[in-house]
């Protein structure tokens, strides 16, 4: 297992015009009644913690009773403008239950609960500075992944809608060893899917707290699916193998059920799968992929060193010389596709902007 190293303070790359013109042409892009640095006027915090009584590393912060007032009234119009249509008729049954703040990790997001005061549900969703790479890394989602992803973005501010799920660090520690072979062999299966997946789209740092797996009760068994839920690595990271999830020691464990549960032509089996389905989810966003990738070859999301290390690796894995040839991280993300397309797509090919 190989210890990979993150880049510790990963820049915030801010949103260039022409990926402004792509959200708003996509409803994206809206205008808000509050932004991150106006929940930055906290003032004071208590920490959060679990039902062990251990930190979480979130901290949950207060105003001044005018402040809050205003800043309620806000949240609830985002949630609104997030889940619906910003109608404020529904405002006086909900309430904002907690603003909390993570001291960890590049994002530093505001995590806001909001319960609905008739029966008692509740959601969560994200406050966080407006990232270039991390809106590539959740559009890139939305299109590539099986899920679809809600957000919203005005001027420096990101809204992201929360994904449910099992935590992964918590699921290989407390769930996984108790399931059963079959329950393992599905869990096994899909971790080489969304490994491949997150290969071929350049989304890195997939360590176990990076995604959730997700449990569907089906007649007579129980489906597992796994989803990432940090895209702030998106094409940044120079080396390769940071952008394939078996090779943090934070996944061993799931990396140990693969090799248990399949032998190596099964796996080669569900990576093709994968692939494929990805060329057909190509096809489906066909001009909107495109149009992504207009903005993100002409963007500067990474640093030239990277771009450089990464590009090399890439060649020495496919041996296709035009990943010699890029200058930025989008353009190394549209030549993986196209290589994808050129040898999982035999009838059709699909029209990747060149």
């Amino acid at each position: 297992m190989e210890d990979l190293k993150i880049s510790k303070r990963k820049p915030s790359y801010p949103i260039s015009d022409k990926l402004d013109v792509y959200l708003s042409n996509y409803n994206r892009n809206i205008g808000l009644p509050i932004f991150y640095d106006d929940l930055l006027r906290f003032q004071g915090a208590i920490e959060v913690l679990d039902e062990d009584d251990n930190d979480t590393l979130w901290v949950r912060v207060y105003y001044n009773e005018f402040d809050r007032k205003e800043i309620d009234a806000a949240l609830k119009k985002v949630y609104t403008m997030l889940h619906s249509d910003g109608n404020e008729n529904i405002f006086p049954y909900f309430n904002v239950d907690a603003i909390d703040y993570c001291t960890f990790g590049n994002s530093k997001p505001f995590r806001i609960k909001i319960r609905n005061i008739l029966n008692d549900n509740y959601t969560y969703f994200y406050v966080k500075t407006a990232d270039a790479s991390r809106v590539y890394g959740i559009e890139l989602e939305h299109m590539l992944s099986p899920y679809n992803l809600n957000f919203l973005v005005s001027n420096n501010t990101l809204i992201e809608e929360h994904i449910t799920g099992i935590p992964g660090d918590v699921f290989i520690k407390d769930i996984l060893p108790n399931c059963t072979k079959r329950e393992k062999a599905q869990i096994a299966k899909e971790f080489v899917k969304f490994n491949e997946r997150c290969m071929i789209r350049m989304l890195g740092d997939m360590r176990s707290y990076n995604y959730v797996i997700v449990p569907t009760h089906d007649f007579d068994k129980v489906v597992y699916k796994i989803r990432a839920i940090d895209f702030d690595q998106q094409s940044y990271e120079g080396k390769f193998n940071i952008y394939r999830p078996q090779f943090f020691k934070e996944n061993l464990e799931m990396v140990k059920i693969v090799s248990n549960s399949f032998q190596k032509l099964s796996i080669e089996q569900y990576k093709i799968e994968e692939r494929s389905i990805l060329v057909k989810r190509l096809k489906s966003y066909n001009t909107r992929i495109n149009e992504l990738l207009e903005c993100m070859v002409v963007d500067t999301i990474s640093k030239q060193e990277h771009i450089d290390n990464l590009k090399m690796k890439i060649f020495e894995y496919t041996h296709d010389v035009k990943f010699k040839k890029c200058n930025t991280m989008g353009e190394i993300l549209e030549k993986a596709l196209e290589f994808l397309v050129h040898n999982y797509e035999n009838v059709n090919p699909l029209n990747i902007r060149r």
